[in-house]
């Protein structure tokens, strides 16, 4: 099991989006992030051996930190060609020897068999949308029925004020919430409709084991 900060400074390199898009809630997910939930992952024993899946990739953050920590295979899913195209880049960039299969689909309705059928066990890492724009209220929802329908546990980072929601939802489909903590993104300005260069945003990461 590798080192925290390790982890962070290997995923340093990961290149961001060139063309974000504002409908797709394009926002990278920092590295500190994506080292903090990638370890506590491992911590758990959710990483080593299994197949993790990573819905709306983006870049591909969170799949190349999780190929660090040795999975068996990990599969990052994205609709955005270009943002995919990205991803492939940086796995070059991290130099992972984990198996990364890039695939192009709506994480919400994602084109893979429901559970692995090797007994290794699935676990999802996501930075879904959170339904900030306009006509993509409850985007998360959708991206967390996936979670339900795939994996064995899933990590995921939320808006902050979600809990209940998440809770909620993860009772109803025959889950539960056991980890919860708060997290600070620091996005660079990447929209035209942005005021400040810098803007910090107050979210929360949930572990969800699904049965």
């Amino acid at each position: 099991m590798g080192d925290r900060r390790a982890l962070e400074t290997r995923l340093a390199v990961v290149a961001g989006f060139e063309n974000p898009q504002a409908r797709l809630e394009q926002y990278p997910t920092p590295p500190d992030i994506a080292a903090h939930v990638v370890h506590l992952a491992d911590l758990q024993g959710d990483i080593d051996g299994r197949t993790v899946v990573d819905l709306g990739t983006g870049t591909g953050m969170l799949a190349l930190g999780a190929a660090l920590r040795g999975p068996a295979r990990v599969v990052g899913v994205e609709l955005d060609a270009e943002a995919l195209s990205t991803a492939r880049d940086n796995e070059q960039r991290v130099g992972t020897t984990t198996p990364i299969h890039w695939l192009r689909g709506d994480a919400t309705r994602a084109p893979l068999c429901d559970r692995t059928v090797d007994g290794s066990g699935t676990t999802v890492l996501m930075n879904p949308p959170f339904g900030a724009q306009h006509g993509r209220r409850g985007a998360d929802r959708a991206f967390l029925r996936t979670a339900s329908e795939l994996a064995d546990v899933s990590y995921s980072i939320h808006n902050q004020g979600s809990r209940e929601f998440v809770e909620s939802f993860a009772e109803d489909e025959g889950g539960e919430v056991t980890h919860a903590f708060g997290a600070t993104l620091t996005l660079d300005r990447q929209f035209e409709f942005h005021e400040e260069e810098t803007k910090d945003l107050d979210t929360e990461v949930f572990r969800i084991r699904w049965t």
